[in-house]
């Protein structure tokens, strides 16, 4: 097994507004190719909740919904070393970031970054922010905590709270 770990490309569509940011692929995301694809991730439960959509809809359909909500996806890492799915198995010296400022130059609505927990945040106040222009500099950002199955300090139902505090007015903004 590899421990070189190479992200997806961003989820974009036409005019997104809300930037959700992981920090890299777990080995089962990377195994099914799809944005967080383990099974017990609170991730796409929280979204299609958020979206209204049947949670049983398959993978296009879900990052279909994202994209007409205004909802683009990404990682902050495009590739690292790593064994195994945690960030803390990350090694640091082999990140090599995605290139936001290009993103943000294509997608000049994004005002909101937010963080799918604290590796992602972290890491892109780190190594992404600095070399932003001040224009990207200043879109706001926000921690969300981690949909991850790792991250068992918090219930998913408080999970889903917080991800909906943040994002349900937004999706509103949007839908009128």
């Amino acid at each position: 097994m590899s421990t070189r770990k190479v992200a997806f490309p961003p989820i974009v569509g036409g005019r997104p507004r809300t930037l959700i940011l992981g920090s890299m692929p777990g080995e089962a995301s990377l195994r099914r190719g799809q944005y967080y694809g383990h099974p017990r991730n609170a991730f796409w439960p929280i979204m299609t909740a958020l979206l209204g959509i049947d949670p049983a809809t398959d993978y296009a359909e879900r990052t279909t919904a994202l994209v007409a909500a205004g909802i683009a996806l990404w990682d902050v890492m495009a590739e690292c070393e790593r064994i195994g799915s945690l960030d803390t198995a990350i090694r640091p010296a082999s990140v090599r970031v995605n290139d936001f400022q290009a993103l943000f130059d294509a997608c000049p609505d994004i005002d909101l970054v937010a963080f799918n927990g604290g590796t992602a945040e972290r890491e892109y106040h780190r190594r992404v922010r600095p070399g932003l222009s001040p224009t990207a500099r200043a879109i706001a950002t926000c921690r969300l905590p981690s949909t991850s199955p790792a991250h068992a300090g918090m219930s998913s139902g408080d999970k889903a709270r917080a991800w909906h505090a943040v994002l349900a007015g937004r999706l509103a903004q949007i839908a009128s």
